[in-house]
């Protein structure tokens, strides 16, 4: 692993893979641990399902975000101090995006680690095509998030996501806690029971940082190219690949 420091970050490439380690769960261990957490904890508060996840995994969980907003950032950082916060760093994130993050690890006790692809966009460019997010979404998606999120979750049993049940009809049923079996691990959705109102009234609450762009018009925000602002009763998801019979980049099928 080699990190480069910029911006207050640990910005993370990823190589190789790690060695055998005999302390490490089984897939059938994780996902029986999974199976029970997801009844025992389903209708608890979020603080509790983020206590069960860290107290559960240790230094082999970590939290992602989009940072669309840093709400379970934030949880994670009340309730376990230091723990990793990944961050997919895609190289076309809008500013306000990148503005969120560099706020996470400034001002909240978490240690933000930024992945990026194994290539840059020109890299991607002279290699696929340019403007390939344009010709061939899934593929651009898989390159610039699929691929690094699975390198970054290599040292990891188990991680924790933003997804909730009201955003999407693709994620009405969310479990709080599931496993995922091309992963191999542990999937932690503690805001999963969550409303929007009950996201707002959290934001307000502990002064969250909250991506600027939901202000001009977005409903739901990506990377710059795939990303529109939505129209009055669309659903939120409905600017992203507006172009395209798409509505999930991958991280969560």
């Amino acid at each position: 692993m080699t990190v480069v420091t910029a911006t207050g970050l640990g910005l993370v490439s990823l190589g190789g893979s790690a060695p055998a380690d005999p302390t490490r769960r089984t897939a059938a261990e994780l996902e029986a641990l999974a199976r029970d957490a997801a009844s025992a904890l389903e209708g608890k508060p979020a603080e509790e399902i983020a206590r069960w996840a860290t107290d559960t995994f240790g230094a082999r969980f970590c939290v992602t975000s989009s940072m669309a907003d840093a709400v379970v950032a934030h949880l994670f950082s009340r309730v376990t101090p230091g723990v990793d916060v990944v961050f997919l760093d895609t190289g076309l994130h809008f500013p306000e995006t990148l503005k969120v993050r560099d706020t996470v690890a400034r001002t909240m006790n978490v240690n933000v680690r930024s992945i990026r692809p194994r290539m840059t966009v020109g890299q991607q460019d002279g290699e696929r095509g340019p403007r390939l997010f344009a010709r061939d979404p899934d593929e651009c998606c898989f390159l610039r998030k699929v691929e690094p999120l699975e390198r970054a979750l290599v040292d990891y049993d188990a991680w924790a996501t933003g997804l909730r049940r009201d955003e999407s009809p693709t994620r009405a049923n969310t479990p709080v806690v599931t496993f995922d079996a091309r992963k191999g691990k542990v999937k932690v959705n503690p805001i999963a029971a969550w409303r929007q109102a009950d996201v707002d009234r959290y934001i307000a609450r502990w002064n969250v940082p909250v991506n600027e762009l939901f202000k001009k018009g977005y409903g739901s925000i990506g990377c710059w190219p795939c990303t529109r602002r939505t129209k009055a009763g669309e659903d939120p998801r409905a600017g992203r690949w507006a172009m395209f019979e798409k509505t999930e980049c991958g991280l969560h099928q």
